[in-house]
């Protein structure tokens, strides 16, 4: 790894940055609470750009860039003196490559600092078999919660748990009586679905999917749901009730029917969530959330298709554990961790915020 480029990443590590951008013709930048900093650095240039790339691929991975202009995976750079972990978006743009690396935590987070409601996370763990998902855009921390949730379940002792990723990121560490196999796809199996597949043989009780990208991803995560097999898993949708409607166009439209009705048996929750800004800038960026639970209402909804009766249980079913955005943001807004520009933005109806 080139001095130059272990410099940057230091940096991020050190100001506590969520990304770095290493893209010919732009100084590097960082992603600091949801803000864009350039580095006071040269901008990179393209003879730069190759080898300081291929320096920090794993074996046939740049070969494989070269080929496809993509790649996905972790890496490990020694960091003020311990190891720090890294994920590697690498792509090209205008002929010539670039790179996007997550910084990920050396510890999994709290559930205190994340946000992330304790009775929430205590009702989710409790939950024997079927699927949950996780939802937001790109960078919203799904990740990072699924690996607090999962690390609860390895810590309470008792599981078998199998993730599949692209690429690995959290680490869960040993814990008693628990036995935690992570698998990265590219490296450690071929697809998605070839680590569902072959995890059903390895006697699991948790199986943590990275995301659901296909239609074959999405029919082995319902099968493992319906055979006593707790799942967890993401999509990328906006609200809660996009991952309902979102799932089922993975299939052909002459199976989703069926498709509908397994999901309304398999679903057991849906987590959507957003990171707001602060009301400082560069503030550390505030969770807000939507919670979907499948009761008899909504089972019967996704499987009539009826999708567009959700919003009216996220709102109506506060006894039953639902939150809607709107909710949360009002939350976020009275507590004054958030500017009411910015609840104002991410809230469907206003006045919400003024009950």
């Amino acid at each position: 790894m080139s001095e130059k480029f272990r410099r940057w990443l230091e940096w991020a590590v050190q100001v506590g940055a969520s990304d770095l951008h290493v893209i010919v013709g732009h100084s590097p930048t960082i992603r600091l609470n949801g803000s864009l900093t350039e580095l006071a650095e040269p901008a990179l240039t393209p003879d730069e750009a190759g080898p300081m790339f291929e320096a920090i691929c794993p074996p046939g991975t740049f070969a494989r860039f070269q080929e496809t202009r993509n790649a996905d995976f972790s890496f490990t750079s020694s960091v003020d003196g311990r190891a720090g972990r890294f994920r590697a978006s690498l792509f090209h743009a205008g002929k010539h490559p670039g790179g996007c690396f997550r910084v990920i935590p050396s510890n999994i987070p709290s559930f205190e600092w994340a946000g992330l409601p304790v009775p929430l996370v205590a009702r989710l763990v409790s939950i024997r078999d079927g699927l949950v998902i996780v939802t937001g855009a790109t960078g919203s921390g799904k990740t990072t919660t699924l690996a607090m949730i999962v690390n609860e379940l390895n810590h309470g002792g008792g599981c078998r748990i199998i993730t599949v990723e692209e690429p690995v990121e959290y680490v869960f560490p040993r814990a008693v009586n628990s036995v935690v196999t992570q698998r990265e796809v590219g490296l450690d199996v071929l697809t998605f679905a070839d680590g569902l597949k072959y995890g059903l043989r390895q006697d699991p009780d948790v199986i943590l999917v990275g995301e659901i990208r296909d239609r074959e991803t999405a029919q082995m995560c319902l099968s493992a749901a319906e055979t006593g097999h707790l799942v967890f898993t993401t999509l990328h949708t906006r609200d809660a009730k996009g991952a309902v409607t979102r799932f089922p166009d993975f299939f052909p439209q002459d199976t989703q029917t069926v498709v509908r009705a397994q999901l309304a048996m398999s679903l057991r929750a849906v987590v959507c969530q957003r990171l707001l800004p602060d009301t400082e800038r560069g503030g550390k960026r505030h969770l807000a959330l939507e919670v979907l639970w499948n009761t008899h209402p909504i089972a019967n909804a996704i499987r009539m298709g009826k999708t567009e009766s959700i919003d009216n249980y996220l709102l109506t079913g506060r006894d039953e554990g639902m939150l809607s955005f709107d909710e949360s943001v009002r939350q976020l807004l009275r507590a004054g961790k958030i500017t009411r520009p910015v609840a104002e933005q991410n809230v469907n109806d206003v006045t919400v915020l003024y009950r």
